[in-house]
């Protein structure tokens, strides 16, 4: 008896160590989606550094409320699904929202973003943002266009003086 207890206590661990230290987490409810579709899903997930596991809801809210999630609570029945991601906050709820366009038996229900509970609307909303990458690469436009304004001028300034040496 007290081995079946030490394992949840491990498994409350490791849920509680996953949600410090992930990111960005989803929590949807899986349930009417076939072998195939979870696992394209979970294909999916794993090619962009996201874990994709299935949790015991009664371990999932200890866990929760160890780190302060108590939130979540309401969120957590049925058959439920949890995605982490350590790396990218984007990656996990736009690969889920664009696989749930796809699939409707897949349906987001909450997450947790930085520490903080995220809605399904807020999951919905990060979706919509651009990859890392591409933050990146507008950034990168918008610091080089007074450059770029520069140096056009400056070669139309000179130019021009050609012309007119000329």
């Amino acid at each position: 008896m007290s081995s079946a207890i030490e394992l949840k206590k491990q498994t409350v661990a490791e849920i509680a160590e996953k949600l410090r230290a992930s990111k960005s987490t989803v929590i949807v409810d899986y349930r009417g989606l076939s072998v195939a579709e979870v696992t394209e899903l979970r294909k999916q997930l794993r090619e962009a550094g996201v874990e994709f596991k299935v949790y015991k809801n009664t371990l999932t809210r200890r866990a929760a409320a160890e780190v302060g999630l108590e939130g979540l609570n309401e969120v957590l029945t049925g058959p439920n699904a949890i995605a982490f991601s350590n790396e990218d906050v984007v990656a996990p709820a736009k690969i889920l929202y664009e696989f749930a366009k796809k699939n409707e038996a897949l349906e987001i229900k909450a997450g947790v973003v930085e520490g903080n509970i995220a809605t399904v609307e807020d999951v919905k909303a990060l979706a919509s943002l651009p990859s890392r990458e591409g933050l990146l690469s507008m950034l990168l436009s918008v610091l080089q266009a007074p450059i770029r304004n520069f140096a056009l001028v400056a070669k139309a300034v000179a130019d021009k003086k050609e012309e007119q040496g000329a």
